[in-house]
């Protein structure tokens, strides 16, 4: 039965539309004085490829926000609006700023570096994790590059444009949120319900390493568990061109066939005896090979050890190329589709039958927006889900640092990975109110209308396209990773049967959710539902997919003392005594349909977030509503 004076109760209808804002803060940043030489966030970034010699860039920044029409970098030395904390966004509390960065505005960033000393033939990395959205890096006044979107992190080799004594290091960066088309999940400049504050500028942590002439430039890893086996894809930069014995593979050439390990011997590559060597140590066994630009290898796993969350077992891989050392690790697992013994169509870890039971995540902190205020505060997060007795978290449209990846690795939490969505603005009528009311509405919609679901620029369809390869490349090798989601609810939907085959062959290894929630085109692997207001049913699927109800719940309820705003929003209000019971049985209620056939189900939400009070904790992290 649908229940539909909390339907209609969800559209907020009698919202205030001024209220007072209660500040909120986590236990990670109360108490914390970030004095002159603070560096929030000083962990190494990037657990799957560690190398030894970096530096953080965390820490205070210059900057100045100049109007729009004023580019000039100037103001940021000369006369700089203050100082900012990196990794925090101007709009947060902990970056010391507290101001929007509105569109066509530019947000500039200056600070200074010590004088780099590099051994002979060494390059110096710059690393962003993220800047938000769109910006231009100069190294001492010389443009170095631009990038854009506002999630992914890239980098610069910046060698060249050092000078032998102090370096100056500036940003500029533009975000037009939801006045643009790019990737933004629920940013946006008039935040209200389920929408929140927009934030811009760096948001991940920025870092620099140095790297020897001839190194590993790219790892992919891929556990072939039937075989027993892991394949190792290296990419090496800095080898020099090939002599006449021997062709070396072009840069995103495949080798013609994988090596075969042999413990303490090179394979046979062609190339001459001056080759440096590759080794890899697995097991406490090293291999070794000649290096070419383009390696294929598998190694033996020798004690096999299925990665689950009941049992989240990491192999540690140690590789050197030439002088380049690297710390990585994998885990042995697989994720697919199946048939449980009864019969219906089920999702599986490591081939059997397993029932995701997950919760939403989507990364948002009262202090900080999306940047985590501290490591530990990550590791919260998943440790309390955990201890909720959720085996899944879905990270809902939002790609987190590194970090975090590993910590669900580690600590043996799986993970739905969302696109983030973009588009032009939304038509909320008809994505998000319509068919939360009425779910059938969005079943018989095509989504090559680009104009009707928001994507009426070919220009954004194609990043978005680019974006989301990107998005997968990045996260491939990440263990906890199980599924990922392309479109959510038809924000910015488009031509999703399309890009779902680019995304499985890119990665065959995963399925994918084509279109969470509504707008199903009959594709990806599973049926993939929202449900708030009707009862919890299982639907069948002409197509055979699995059926998962990848959002439900959301019940709301407003802590005193640990809510931000007097407005609520949730899909049904419980008074903070009537919570628990009433969500656990709803839990309950969700997990006995597992014999009818559901395979999976995500409840709605972690935590709070703004005004939207149908979390599981306070958005402050304080209380546990369960």
């Amino acid at each position: 039965m649908l229940r539909i004076k909390d339907a209609i109760g969800s559209l907020q209808l009698n919202r205030k539309k001024d209220h007072p804002v209660t500040p909120l803060c986590s236990p990670w940043s109360e108490g914390v004085t970030d004095g002159p030489d603070a560096v929030p966030l000083p962990e190494y970034p990037r657990p799957q490829l560690i190398r030894g010699n970096w530096q953080c860039l965390n820490g205070w920044w210059d900057y100045c926000i100049l109007a729009p029409g004023r580019d000039s970098d100037t103001a940021v030395i000369r006369k700089p609006d203050g100082k900012i904390l990196v990794p925090f966004s101007p709009e947060t509390d902990r970056s010391g700023v507290r101001r929007t960065l509105q569109p066509g505005e530019t947000l500039w960033y200056a600070r200074k570096i010590a004088p780099v000393s590099l051994q002979e033939g060494y390059r110096l990395i710059l690393h962003f994790g993220a800047v938000d959205e769109r910006c231009t890096v100069y190294w001492n006044g010389q443009k170095v590059g631009c990038h854009r979107n506002g999630y992914l992190p890239f980098s610069f080799d910046v060698t060249d444009y050092l000078s032998q004594g102090e370096n100056e290091l500036k940003l500029s960066v533009r975000d037009d949120t939801d006045q643009g088309t790019a990737c933004r999940g629920k940013q946006t400049l008039s935040p209200a319900g389920m929408f929140y504050h927009a934030q811009s500028g760096i948001w991940q942590t920025v870092w620099m390493e140095k790297v020897p002439p001839i190194c590993l430039d790219n790892l992919k890893i891929t556990p072939l568990t039937d075989e027993q086996k892991v394949r190792l894809q290296l990419k090496i930069k800095g080898l020099p061109e090939p002599s006449s014995s021997g062709r070396i593979p072009a840069s995103g050439e495949a080798p013609s066939s994988d090596s075969h390990a042999s413990a303490g011997a090179p394979s046979s590559s062609g190339e001459g005896p001056s080759a440096p060597k590759v080794r890899i140590t697995l097991e406490g066994r090293t291999y070794t090979f000649r290096a070419k630009k383009s390696l294929c290898i598998r190694l033996p796993v020798k004690e096999l050890r299925l990665w689950s969350p009941e049992n989240p077992f990491l192999y540690p891989l140690e590789i050197h190329v030439g002088e380049d050392k690297v710390s990585s690790y994998f885990a042995m697992r697989s994720f697919g589709t199946g048939v449980t013994p009864s019969g219906h169509p089920c999702l599986t870890l490591n081939g059997s039958p397993y029932f995701f039971n997950g919760v939403l995540d989507q990364g948002y902190w009262p202090e900080s927006l999306m940047t985590a205020p501290a490591d530990e505060a990550m590791i919260f997060d998943i440790t309390e889900m955990k201890r909720l007795s959720f085996n899944t978290i879905r990270k809902h449209i939002k790609i987190e640092p590194a970090r975090w990846y590993y910590h669900c690795d580690r600590l043996g939490m799986i993970v739905w990975q969302d696109m983030v969505n973009g588009g032009g603005p939304l038509n909320k009528l008809l994505v998000t109110y319509m068919p939360t009311v009425l779910p059938g509405v969005g079943s018989h919609i095509k989504d090559d209308h680009y104009r009707l679901l928001s994507r009426s620029s070919e220009k954004s369809r194609k990043q978005f396209e680019k974006d989301t390869l990107r998005m997968i490349r990045l996260l491939y090798n990440t263990p906890s990773i199980g599924l990922w989601t392309l479109f959510n609810e038809g924000w910015g939907q488009f031509d999703a049967l399309r890009i779902t085959e680019r995304i499985k062959a890119e990665d065959p290894t995963r399925p994918v959710d084509h279109a969470s929630g509504w707008f199903d085109q009959k594709g990806g692997d599973i049926l993939s539902i929202h449900n708030y207001y009707s009862a919890l049913t299982v639907r069948s699927d002409r197509q055979g997919r699995p059926f998962v109800l990848t959002e439900y719940g959301g019940y709301d309820c407003r802590i005193p003392d640990h809510a931000m705003s007097e407005n609520t929003y949730g899909y049904r209000h419980y008074e903070p005594e009537e919570f628990s019971e009433a969500c656990l049985l709803l839990m309950e209620e969700c997990r006995n349909l597992q014999d009818q056939g559901m395979a999976g189900a995500v409840y709605t939400q972690l935590s709070d977030i703004e005004e939207e009070t149908n979390g599981l904790l306070t958005y402050d992290r304080k209380v546990c509503k369960l």
